[in-house]
This record gives C-alpha cells, sequence and structure tokens, in this order.
C-alpha cells in the first residue's frame, strides 16, 4: 500500500469533524464511532440513539460516489474490488439499520455541510418528537 492511501484518515476526517461540529453549535448532542448494527462490529460515524438516526459521512472515493469517483490508473482490478467491497458492506448496513426502524442518512464528501446538516438536525429534531 502506498504512502499516499496509508495517510488517508478512516476516522475524524475534515468532514466529519466539520459536521460534528456545525451540529454541536445547534445544540445537538451525538455518539460518535458507535457499533449500533446489529450483528456487526461496523461503526457509524454520527449516532443519535434516542431519535435511532444514523450519519454515515462518506468519502467520495472509498465509498464509489456515482458522481465523483474514478477508479486509479494503477491496479484498477483491485480497486473496482474494493470499491465494490465497500458499497456492498454500505447497503448491507443501512438494510439493517432501517430493518429495525432507524434512518439513515448518508453525507457525500462533496456536499454542502451547512445543508447536509440542516437536513440531519430537521431529522433528529422530528424523530425526538414523536418518541417523547
Amino acid at each position: 500500500m502506498s504512502r499516499r492511501m496509508r495517510s488517508q484518515r478512516e476516522f475524524d476526517t475534515g468532514i466529519e469533524v466539520e459536521l460534528r461540529k456545525l451540529l454541536w453549535a445547534r445544540g445537538l448532542r451525538y455518539r460518535i464511532h458507535a457499533q449500533v448494527i446489529p450483528g456487526t462490529r461496523r461503526k457509524v460515524d454520527l449516532v443519535f440513539p434516542g431519535a435511532k438516526v444514523a450519519v454515515f459521512v462518506d468519502g467520495c472515493f472509498w465509498h464509489g460516489c456515482p458522481r465523483h469517483y474514478t477508479a486509479p490508473a494503477n491496479n484498477n482490478d483491485w480497486w473496482l474490488k474494493k470499491i465494490r467491497t465497500n458499497r456492498t458492506r454500505d447497503i448491507n448496513s443501512f438494510r439493517r439499520l432501517r430493518s429495525i426502524d432507524w434512518r439513515v442518512i448518508r453525507v457525500w464528501g462533496h456536499q454542502d455541510l451547512e445543508a447536509a446538516a440542516d437536513k440531519i438536525e430537521a431529522i433528529v429534531r422530528a424523530r425526538r418528537a414523536t418518541t417523547q
């Protein structure tokens, strides 16, 4: 694996930290990197347990963004398999959470974080209001 690939952060990426700051400033409290997907050790980037909202903050490259993903020129077969595996795991995680009444939100690395925070806030507050 190249030095560039090893330097890629898995947790606490810039967009993830920025989104957390925006949500915190709005008075929303959450758990980070929580294991809430039944039958797996997978972690969710941001979790609002009471509202049952799971937020995944996904990089366009690693999760195969339909708008921005481009396969590397070197070792193309390996990368296609890797990204396909990531996407399959993502779909499985989303389905597992939805099956137990969690709302799943995906925020792509290219998205406007203020708009993403608006959406997350609205969903979390609405779900909290219906559980009280």
